[in-house]
């Protein structure tokens, strides 16, 4: 059997760190792993050259689990084209439509009424200013938010205008994961993006936004658990 390669695609910022843990995690298991590093700062830079880098980073694998987080559903999901793709998974992801771009992704979606909705449920100020503590770090351990607050970049407007150009879904088996505890995007929003976008039904595990460094183990697990499934004979 060809060894499957994981390949893990971050979200805004585009920072390969965030997806450290687990990679380490995946390794001392025997995985072949890469994490992607994207120029999310970089004007110049459009979901055409993520695409690039993502199968850059793919060096020639034979079979690959893509995994997209966040705004990397975007460009995992158009990768998808020109990888051996044995499996997608989805991570908190944004989940486009033909023609969409990122950026009209939310009102699209209806994200921000689905946010502020969750936010008066939790009790916290709906129209308060964006807080990365409050929505992507609250269940992050403090050290990590220490380790990664160097690391940080923005992310250009370039993907964000850059319209999503496949004429549908990828014909590869895609899993949706969700953070219950996401609060940027809520559980009960990115069900209903799944089901409506994809027909799928969203799985679900504990832990926020950035899973990968809040539920690293436990993400890692539920990885390798995908990847048995779509392994297994008949599948």
């Amino acid at each position: 059997m060809v060894d499957t390669a994981y390949v893990l695609v971050p979200g805004a910022g585009g920072v390969a760190w965030y997806w450290h843990l687990v990679e380490a995690e995946l390794r001392a298991r025997g995985r072949d792993v890469v994490s992607v590093d994207l120029p999310g700062a970089d004007e110049a830079a459009g979901l055409a050259e993520y695409v690039d880098l993502i199968v850059a980073a793919a060096a020639d694998r034979e079979r690959v689990v893509l995994v997209g987080q966040s705004l990397g559903g975007f460009s995992a999901s158009l990768a998808c084209a020109r990888l051996p793709v044995a499996l997608l998974v989805l991570l908190n992801a944004m989940i486009p439509e033909p023609g969409e771009s990122a950026g009209r992704w939310w009102a699209a979606t209806g994200q921000d009424a689905a946010r502020r909705d969750n936010d008066e449920r939790a009790g916290r100020p709906a129209d308060a200013d964006f807080d990365a503590l409050v929505y992507f770090l609250h269940d992050v351990p403090q050290a990590l938010i220490d380790e990664g607050e160097g690391r940080q970049r923005g992310e250009s407007d370039a993907v964000f205008g850059t319209a999503w150009w496949l004429p549908a879904w990828p014909d590869v088996p895609t899993r949706v994961l969700i953070g219950r505890d996401d609060r940027f995007f809520p559980l009960a929003f990115q069900r209903r993006v799944a089901r409506e976008r994809l027909g799928v039904l969203a799985d679900e595990m504990p832990g926020g936004h950035l899973l990968a460094l809040s539920r690293p183990v436990e993400l890692a697990d539920r990885l390798e658990r995908y990847l048995a499934d779509v392994e297994r004979p008949g599948h």
